[in-house]
């Protein structure tokens, strides 16, 4: 970057031009405020991002099996220049950044295709063929970044593949680099770290539409891409939507066996669970002095707890390993890569990135706890901790993706919980209750209204947010309630420095005024198909309507092909189920794993499967058929910001 570059990005955060219809001048003062602080004389970041770029997608589009357009790289050319005055100067950097793409050399024997898709693909070179390691979201992607691989550096077969965590966004592509078939014939050594199966299966089946529901906020996935909408995701500039698959692991790397030689290649695997994901792992390679970080190193600040929602994560541990790491492996290594963002090359560079950022991850985890001590709740460390300024500095700890107030208050959670000690928040009454007896205390929705204008008028968005959807919540038809609200949400959007705020804040704002869009549609079958019977059954447990199973009945599941009884129990409102049971049940159904899978998916009807041979029901049919009433479908699209 220039220093004229430099200049540009601090002048449009200090002074927006009088046609900008959008950006407060306190949203511009706090910008620039922001941008005085950061370090813009590091380059460092431009010059690793681009170096050893080899090209990209002739035509720059990613397409389906049709041929349809699922993804056109030409949008990301509009990234570059000047911040403009609706983006976080720190934001705007990480979306130049991420909007390089193609196929770039790491080491001699290395290289990544990235900006292809949310994650990038490594690609290894073996005695015999390429070792590929996280191949993408979809397969779609998968299958064009091994194009671009085969255009430039020739043609040779995927002898194995590297899942380095549990995300779908590692592993969701593999169908594009190989087949089920070449893994069955020992073409294809797929390889992953211990539990990797389990938790990349379940980890949405609980909860899964409430997540797939958030992430539509957090990834911003209904937003248009540009300086008032999507810029970045965070940790790239954006996911390609596709075709989700996923093929078991044929080795998995456990404490005590984690060392390998594939096709002629010695790695050395660091398993890190619980960090980043539960299943996650780095590796180290000798013969190029070449250390992966999968996503436990990033070129930003991580989630400790996602937005989307998931466990909190474990932030000493997760620093815990990263100095391992570095003990282990850190005077050797030449190339330091990760599964997102660029690489970074020099012993130097690689120790003190390894330093601080570990530090950064143990100084959320230490301060949060000495507030929590002192007496502060979730909130309040949010609001008072702030990394000490040599942390703060490096770009690498910016908060692009995870967020510092969201990561302290995700360590509060870890320890105490939701509750914060209070006795008047033991018992809190509903949002739907609350709000409109806080509009009527105020005064009513009119005077509820104009305060909450009058706020966003002096730039103090925050307090004119929690007036408004108070508003919102309590007299959703007040004549201007939502959009003023949808006003004050995208002026924090236009400050937020980490991606999954900007985006839920401005997803906020288009539901406001547009409605629920239709989140958007993914195939997932080809992970689904990998549910275990008891994942399955325990999905429909979460899905019962307690009332409609207050009487007792038994149902066994007979599973033929893995030659498992599960016994379902119904009664009190609730579901459960036991594997190997041998108590005798009011019915039976006898049905092998994968019909059973399309059958609660309603992929498949049940007079079908019957008449393929593959459903025999056994005992009361008039059990099942109760059973089957049992369930209330989850409701996909629920809305967020209004009632």
């Amino acid at each position: 970057m220039t220093p004229h570059l430099i200049a540009l990005l601090l002048a449009s955060a200090a002074a927006a031009p009088p046609t900008s219809p959008s950006s407060s001048p306190q949203v511009r003062a706090d910008n620039a405020a922001l941008a005085a602080t950061l370090d813009w004389a590091d380059e460092q970041d431009f010059d690793f991002a681009s170096r050893g770029y080899l090209g990209t997608i002739a035509d720059g589009k990613i397409r389906d099996a049709a041929g349809n357009v699922l993804r056109d790289l030409a949008d990301e050319a509009q990234f570059s220049g000047a911040a403009p005055p609706t983006v976080n100067p720190s934001l705007w950097r990480n979306a130049v950044l991420g909007a390089k793409h193609g196929l770039f050399q790491v080491a001699d024997g290395i290289w990544q295709v990235r900006g292809l898709d949310l994650a990038n693909m490594t690609v290894i070179r073996g005695a015999t063929g390429w070792i590929i390691v996280d191949p993408l979201t979809g397969a779609e992607s998968a299958r064009a970044a091994l194009a671009l691989v085969t255009e430039k550096l020739g043609q040779r077969p995927v002898v194995a593949v590297i899942y380095t965590h549990s995300h779908v966004d590692h592993f969701g592509g593999v169908l594009g680099v190989t087949t089920a078939a070449d893994v069955a014939a020992g073409k294809t050594a797929i390889i992953a770290p211990d539990g990797f199966l389990e938790h990349a299966v379940s980890e949405n089946v609980i909860a899964g539409p409430a997540m797939l529901r958030r992430a539509t906020y957090m990834f911003g996935t209904t937003l248009p891409r540009g300086a008032t909408g999507h810029v970045s995701s965070g940790l790239a500039a954006m996911g390609t939507p596709g075709t989700y698959g996923l093929i078991p692991p044929t080795d998995s790397i456990t404490p005590g066996n984690d060392r390998r030689v594939i096709d002629g290649v010695e790695f050395q695997f660091q398993l890190t669970p619980n960090t980043e994901a539960p299943a996650e792992m780095n590796f180290y390679l000798p013969a190029w002095h070449a250390l992966c970080l999968a996503e436990n190193a990033n070129a930003s600040l991580h989630n400790l707890l996602t937005p989307r929602g998931a466990l909190v994560r474990d932030a000493k541990g997760w620093a815990d390993y990263l100095v391992t790491a570095r003990r282990r492996w850190g005077a050797d290594a030449d190339v330091l890569f990760t599964s997102h963002f660029w690489p970074r090359w020099g012993k130097p560079q690689i120790n003190d990135y390894l330093l601080r950022h570990a530090q950064a991850y143990a100084f959320v985890h230490n301060e949060s706890v000495r507030l929590m001590n002192q007496g502060l709740n979730a909130v309040e460390i949010g609001e008072a901790i702030q990394l000490p300024a040599p942390l703060a500095r490096a770009w690498f700890n910016r908060p692009n993706y995870g967020n510092l107030k969201f990561n302290a208050r995700a360590v509060y959670q870890r320890y105490l919980g939701a509750f914060d000690g209070d006795p008047a928040n033991l018992d809190p009454l509903p949002r739907a209750d609350l709000a409109p007896r806080l509009v009527a205390q105020m005064g009513g929705a009119k005077k509820v209204l104009a305060a909450g204008r009058a706020a966003a008028a002096k730039g103090d968005d925050r307090w004119a947010a929690t007036l408004l959807s108070t508003l919102v919540r309590a007299a959703p038809d007040t004549p201007g309630a939502k959009p003023a609200l949808a006003a004050v949400y995208r002026q924090l959007a236009w400050r937020a420095e980490a991606a999954p705020w900007r985006d839920f804040y401005l997803t906020g704002a288009q539901e406001l005024e547009q409605g629920i869009k239709p989140s958007p549609v993914t195939n997932a079958a080809g992970i689904a198909a990998n549910l275990s019977v008891a994942m399955l059954l325990d999905s429909m447990s979460v899905r019962v309507l307690p009332e409609r199973a207050i009487a007792p009945m038994t149902i066994a599941f007979e599973i033929p092909d893995t030659k498992e009884r599960h016994l379902v129990t119904v009664g009190n409102g609730v579901m459960l189920h036991e594997l190997a049971s041998t108590d005798a049940a009011q019915a039976t159904l006898v049905v092998p794993r994968r019909a059973l899978i399309g059958l609660i998916g309603g992929a498949v009807k049940a007079p079908d499967l019957m008449a393929a041979g593959q459903l025999q029901i056994k005992g009361d049919l008039a059990v099942i058929q109760r059973f089957m009433t049992l369930f209330q479908p989850p409701k996909g699209d629920f809305p967020l910001v209004a009632p």
